[in-house]
């Protein structure tokens, strides 16, 4: 089963949108392994980014990451890197499909409001990066829907 790292950047925080984006992401029935509340300092933040080290907006981009806090979830299914990528839509709302959630919530390209990895690489790299390997969840959903509570 293939897994993808979400971000809800500082401005899906802010703007109140966890949890539509998580609910787009379970409607459309991939599971959340993992989830957490993280605030980013300038050194996670350059590691997680460091695909961008060089380019004009890198600063700008670490500099916003710094602002709140984000939410970081690891999504299992399959073909989720590319289908999370389709809900996320385009980087700029301007590019994204109107049903996309940057194409419905995104102010810019920076401020874009959730990041998805692009590739199954940078998925693996990019869960490296904000999870510990015993923070991932791995369920037979049956199993736990006949386990009984207490």
């Amino acid at each position: 089963m293939e897994r993808t790292l979400v971000l809800i950047k500082p401005d899906g925080v802010c703007k109140a949108l966890v949890g539509e984006v998580i609910q787009r992401i379970e409607e459309e029935g991939f599971k959340i392994v993992a989830l957490k509340m993280i605030r980013l300092d300038e050194e996670k933040a350059k590691e997680f980014y460091h695909s961008h080290k060089g380019k004009h907006f890198f600063p700008g981009l670490i500099k916003f990451m710094l602002t709140a806090p984000s939410i970081a979830l690891v999504v299992e299914g399959k073909g989720v890197v590319k289908q999370i990528r389709k809900i996320i839509g385009e980087r700029t709302p301007e590019e994204a499909a109107p049903e996309a959630i940057r194409g419905r919530y995104a102010s810019d390209g920076r401020r874009n409001i959730v990041h998805g990895s692009d590739s199954p690489i940078s998925a693996k790299r990019e869960i490296g990066c904000l999870f510990h390997p015993e923070e991932l969840y791995s369920y037979d959903k049956e199993d736990w829907l006949k386990s009984e509570p207490g």
